[in-house]
């Protein structure tokens, strides 16, 4: 006397859909992690250029304005800055995200405060290490991001065109963690010209959890991974109605919707692995801590190798005192 909710046939489709989306996402965020270290291959060049400068710059005191990177952020004009700092933000994620100026300022930076006492510490293969770290983050599917994209479904109704809010929501987020990030390095700019009229030596700006939402960056990633996970759900069922059910049929829609959301779905992933991205990579290091990935994977493994051969050689010593005790009682 019961019904199953779900046929045979469904429960079947559905689990080719799960697969269609699991292997999207996953090719889709290393598409994205390639193309945006690709990006940044220009940064290597910036890195190298400063590994090979042996000569300390003269300690000159400069005006603060007279610093390109303030230049470029900062105009010192505060009343305009806070009206027009966003909307420039907004419009630079787009072009010349992060130029040589802001490259070199923001390693100084992490440096100073992270590893004052290496001044030609690798910041771009540090950088990239700790890319590829989050990167094996966002190529999993979280719990929450089942639940998001169930509450989706469950909205489905006629009417409400919840299949172009996913489109559109995922890009809204993108534009906005693009832009934030751009103003931090603006904030950064903003805070040292507020402090200091001018300065000796080089430019150095401090990186903190308070430029971040809620004084948290790993929040920047979470954003980064729903966004990802959105635009994968969002080809991969495109690609599965195409295919399973073709393109006329009424379950894929209106053509003009149906368009309109790949075309957004295309440009949030391009805006993602050209712009945002890049900008994360960089800017997620200003914060109050570094990430593991300071440390060099061959160090990283000695080290642990070292402390597991540290941790035996006690051992030793520790069990042979305990047999010599108890041979002792007897």
């Amino acid at each position: 006397g019961t019904v199953p909710i779900l046929s045979a046939e469904a429960i079947h489709q559905l689990h080719i859909f799960i697969f269609v989306l699991a292997v999207t996402h996953f090719l889709f965020s290393a598409i994205t992690v390639l193309l945006g270290i690709a990006q940044t291959r220009k940064w290597r060049n910036w890195e190298t250029k400063i590994q090979r400068n042996d000569d300390s710059p003269p300690r000159m005191i400069k005006h603060v304005q007279e610093f390109k990177f303030i230049q470029d952020h900062f105009k010192g004009d505060k009343k305009r800055w806070k009206t027009f700092g966003w909307l420039r933000s907004f419009f630079k994620q787009f072009y010349g995200s992060v130029t040589e100026e802001d490259y070199t300022t923001m390693r100084l930076g992490f440096i100073m405060k992270h590893c004052r006492g290496n001044l030609k510490f690798n910041f771009y293969s540090y950088m990239i290490r700790a890319l590829e770290v989050d990167f094996k983050k966002v190529v999993g599917i979280s719990w929450y991001l089942w639940t998001m994209l169930m509450i989706f479904l469950l909205l489905n109704v006629q009417g409400w065109y919840v299949y172009i809010w996913i489109s559109v929501v995922p890009f809204i987020m993108l534009l906005v963690v693009g832009s934030k990030m751009e103003h931090i390095i603006t904030e950064l700019a903003y805070e040292v010209a507020q402090k200091h009229t001018a300065i000796c030596g080089e430019l150095v700006v401090a990186p903190s959890d308070d430029f971040f939402w809620f004084h948290r960056p790993k929040l920047v990633l979470l954003l980064i991974h729903i966004v990802l996970f959105q635009n994968a759900f969002e080809i991969a069922f495109f690609f599965w109605l195409l295919v399973t059910y073709g393109f006329k049929s009424c379950i894929m829609g209106k053509p003009a919707y149906v368009i309109t959301r790949v075309v957004i779905s295309v440009i949030s992933q391009f805006i993602c692995s050209y712009s945002t991205l890049p900008l994360y990579a960089i800017v997620s290091q200003m914060g109050n801590s570094f990430k593991k990935s300071i440390i060099d994977e061959n160090v990283n493994e000695g080290l642990v190798n070292w402390a597991e051969k540290a941790r035996r050689s006690t051992r030793v010593p520790n069990r042979a005192a305990i047999d010599a005790n108890s041979s002792s009682i007897d």
